[in-house]
């Protein structure tokens, strides 16, 4: 039964990550893309685990360019939400979730990943140089680490603790 709830849990956290990435993105350009996607793959990092949290980021990844792909599918791409994922998961999972730990987390996987190798992977795609696209992508980061650093804890304290402790039956790790 626990893993039924796991798998259930999982596909709504999938589903709700392309509904955010893919379908209602905020702002959506060329080069830069605001969403709130973070939302349902951190969680799904912290309560899933870095495997779990990986998971969900390829398959979220997948199915978001199945359902609402806009230009060619790039496997990069699913690398990065795969290490995404596991980045909220290795920071977040069966850990306190400190406003510390959270920030410490955001912060990798920008500087890794939204920075550093989704700036490579346009570089590949849009024959321009890394340097050139950094700027704007730096901008848009600064402003989305505050962001999502303020966000994650107020959804882990609304209904990530709920989900963890209820609905899967693990300890809670506020």
């Amino acid at each position: 039964m626990k893993k039924t709830k796991v798998i259930t849990f999982m596909g709504l956290l999938i589903a709700l990550n392309v509904l955010l990435t893919h379908v209602v993105p905020v702002i959506q350009t060329e080069i830069l893309r605001i969403s709130f996607g973070f939302v349902p793959l951190s969680l799904s990092g912290m309560l899933f685990g870095p495997i779990g949290g990986g998971v969900c980021g390829v398959l979220s990844d997948l199915l978001g360019m199945l359902i609402a792909g806009k230009g060619g599918y790039f496997p990069g791409f699913t690398l990065s939400a795969f290490l995404s994922g596991a980045i909220y998961g290795l920071f977040l999972y069966r850990k306190p979730k400190s406003l510390a730990r959270i920030a410490l987390a955001v912060l990798c996987v920008t500087i890794s990943v939204n920075l550093g190798l989704n700036t490579l992977w346009l570089t590949f795609l849009q024959g321009k140089g890394f340097l050139a696209l950094l700027p704007a992508r730096i901008q848009k980061n600064a402003l989305t680490v505050v962001v999502e650093t303020a966000l994650i804890p107020l959804v882990w304290r609304s209904v990530g603790r709920l989900i963890e402790k209820e609905f899967l039956g693990q300890p809670a790790n506020t």
